[in-house]
């Protein structure tokens, strides 16, 4: 499933407006990146695409349900209606459906044509009916406010994690951490009770004597290690090879009998976070989640806010695709489209310039749309769609990979990489040393001087340039 253009018209504050999402026929890759002046309109364009996809959830629920429809506050000033076009391609065949919205009392131009919704929701029900397995795209927006306060870990009712429960909430609430645990948990405890007694089973199955004859070897070892210290060292060595025959049937049992679902979001997070591993529900001293961070391991509670953030949007995705498709081996290869906006809030610049390679990586069939105010996170991937949005326009910018932080600030967004007062007393020192007006020169440099950091570099090379026009006076 991906889309393949959203067209908005007098919506917010866009009277018509067409976006092509990625990939097209130039750019190959999954993702689209919007950038912008707070207020250009980026939020806007997310929301409009999720109030369109909201009826294809809704749909697949029910053959008569409604999505979320558009508020009459979204209209454009001075416009009577506005509408939401979005033409999708699912397997071989493009879906077109128009959400429309007319203030009270008014006949407004557009109107909503939301038949092939129904189609391409039909085709899904249709496929859960012949197979309850049967995969489901992942349907997900992650709005600024998914902020991650704290993580509530207790529960108070039960509740079902089918294929349809994976579009629960998914595009008015973000990050679900409490849902997360509980998800966690249940399948937890299903891997810890179920999961060996069942892989041992299958090893049973496949070979019963070699199982039955190193299970033995265990019981019997057991009373002869303590013999064997002082024996025969021939006789010791004999029994090391029972012993690891045994480590290694242990080892099969314990990869046999993990969670497909818990292994899809452990992996995710090792992606996204290096250094992090062994997730798991702890019940002693007290319920909680614990994860491992270097040789440490830490309450989950404990992580900064950005850690925490990224672990709960990654977790939340892979959550989501392993519940909506059950019976992939991999659950990380599941499609869908997710929506993040400001995807750089609260990312350490080293994490936001690998962000975008490592969704890409870790949910390779999934379509992104991204917005974003980082320069770093648009200069270090080689194939992305990215357009700035500018007076209630949308321009393409060309590639930026490679390009220094600095240059994108400049030529994407329109921002000096520098305070700007300081930026202007700058170029004012260097014209006046280009003047030869070193007294007026030294005097600006000693002031800037009481201001800036001692090692501040642009000061540094106004000093030697100083330096060398002193002495070429002295020449004179």
């Amino acid at each position: 499933m991906q889309i393949k253009q959203l067209r908005l018209d007098n919506l917010g504050r866009f009277r018509s407006l067409a976006v092509d999402l990625a990939p097209t026929a130039t750019v190959k890759s999954n993702v689209t990146v919007l950038v912008g002046n707070n207020g250009a309109g980026k939020s806007t364009l997310l929301n409009a695409l999720s109030t369109s996809l909201s009826w294809f959830i809704a749909r697949v629920r029910s053959d008569k349900g409604s999505g979320v429809p558009i508020r009459e506050e979204a209209v454009l000033n001075g416009e009577v209606s506005a509408a939401i076009s979005t033409t999708l391609l699912d397997q071989t065949r493009l879906y077109q459906w128009t959400l429309a919205k007319a203030r009270p009392g008014r006949k407004g131009e557009h109107r909503s044509q939301l038949s092939d919704v129904s189609l391409l929701a039909d085709e899904y029900r249709k496929q859960l009916t012949c197979n309850e397995d049967a995969s489901l795209p992942l349907i997900a927006f992650y709005p600024v406010e998914r902020s991650v306060l704290d993580i509530p870990l207790k529960i108070k009712g039960k509740h079902s994690f089918s294929q349809l429960d994976g579009y629960e909430n998914s595009l008015n609430q973000g990050v679900d951490f409490h849902r997360f645990f509980e998800w966690f948990r249940e399948r937890e405890d299903v891997e810890n009770e179920i999961g060996r007694p069942r892989a041992l089973s299958s090893l049973l199955e496949q070979d019963p004597q070699n199982v039955l004859r190193v299970i033995n070897d265990i019981e019997q070892s057991d009373d002869r290690i303590e013999q064997l210290v002082f024996g025969d060292t021939r006789e010791m060595a004999g029994e090391f090879e029972k012993l690891k025959a045994a480590i290694q049937l242990m080892q099969k049992v314990e990869g046999l009998s993990r969670d497909p679902q818990l292994t899809a979001v452990r992996t995710a997070l090792a992606n996204f976070m290096p250094g992090f591993s062994e997730l798991q529900v702890r019940r002693k001293p007290r319920l909680y989640m614990s994860i491992k961070k270097g040789n440490e391991t830490l309450d989950v509670a404990q992580l900064s806010q950005g850690e925490k953030s990224l672990m709960a949007l990654v977790g939340d995705i892979a959550r989501r695709l392993a519940m909506m498709n059950p019976s992939l081996p991999n659950p990380l290869l599941g499609q869908g489209v997710v929506l993040i906006d400001e995807v750089d809030m609260h990312l350490h610049p080293q994490w936001a310039r690998t962000f975008i390679e490592r969704l890409t990586t870790t949910f390779p069939h999934c379509q992104f749309v991204l917005t974003t105010h980082s320069p770093l996170v648009i200069s270090d991937c080689k194939n992305v769609l990215v357009y700035a949005l500018e007076d209630d326009q949308l321009l393409p910018i060309p590639s930026q990979y490679g390009q220094d932080a600095n240059t994108v600030l400049l030529d994407v967004m329109g921002t000096h990489i520098r305070n700007e007062s300081v930026a202007v007393r700058l170029n004012d020192l260097l014209d006046l040393i280009h003047d030869r007006k070193l007294d007026a020169a030294r005097k600006l440099l000693q002031e800037m001087e009481a201001e800036l950091p001692e090692q501040n570099l642009e000061l540094a090379k106004a000093r030697l340039l100083l330096r060398k026009e002193e002495l070429r006076r002295a020449q004179d």
